[in-house]
């Protein structure tokens, strides 16, 4: 069967919880290769609560639901603070990017704690301002940023990056409402080594399948590229 939509290849699903440093309980999931140990881990930040951004914003419902089985990774996902899904309300209220850096350092406590291997963090809109401002002070091996507004991330936050030899990939809708292409070159310049990747006919939303293939082909591009491409076909059992 061809792999599209919400479908769920076979791994190894977990409800989780993270505990923060200022004492808040976050819930979350953690999905790992169904009948091997994960290669690299994806650490995922999901879009602005305060405009429905959540764990399940379908990118990172889909990278849970294909890249274990595809790729060979874990796919943490989890509410940050005040946020709800499905899954179950995180406790505290939303931080501005701010206060969410407990929330990040929580993940990477269970990571560690799991000893899962080559933390990344996939953070997408609102998630990759968390990932900017407080990844520098964390134990991953990159970044990896979907659709970035560089809003509440400030010069001196991103400047900050040019210090830092750890690789970070920009995938950049051409049509994206917040930041295209062109200035993300200009935004992105202080910090040589960011690789910005131009999405022709991409928007913030990454809508369809065509552009859910593409980001996740990045992703794994980016963290396991020997297992590239992507197969678009299933021949196996899928989760119910």
């Amino acid at each position: 069967m061809e792999i599209r939509g919400s479908v769920l290849l076979p791994a190894r699903r977990e409800d989780i919880q993270l505990y923060t440093s200022d004492g808040l309980t976050l819930v979350g999931e953690l999905a790992q290769p169904l009948e091997r140990e994960p290669v690299a881990t994806l650490v995922t930040l999901h879009p602005l609560p305060t405009a429905g951004g959540f764990m399940d914003s379908h990118i990172l419902r889909k990278a849970a639901g294909r890249l274990p089985a595809l790729a060979d990774l874990a796919v943490l996902r989890f509410n940050t603070r005040g946020t709800t899904s499905p899954r179950g309300t995180s406790e505290g209220a939303f931080g501005e990017g701010d206060a969410e850096r407990h929330d990040v350092a929580a993940a990477l406590d269970f990571v560690s704690e799991r000893g899962l291997p080559h933390p990344w963090l996939v953070g997408w809109s609102f998630g990759t301002e968390v990932a900017l401002k407080h990844g520098r002070e964390l134990p991953v091996d990159g970044l990896i940023l979907l659709s970035p507004p560089l809003h509440r991330t400030s010069d001196a936050e991103l400047a900050a990056w040019a210090g830092d030899a750890r690789p970070i990939v920009a995938v950049v809708p051409e049509l994206d409402d917040y930041l295209r292409p062109a200035e993300a070159a200009q935004r992105f310049a202080p910090v040589p080594h960011v690789k910005v990747i131009a999405v022709d006919g991409g928007r913030h939303l990454w809508v369809g399948e065509n552009q859910t293939r593409r980001v996740l082909s990045e992703i794994v591009a980016a963290v396991n590229p020997s297992a590239l491409p992507l197969p678009i076909q299933w021949d196996g059992a899928l989760e119910r």
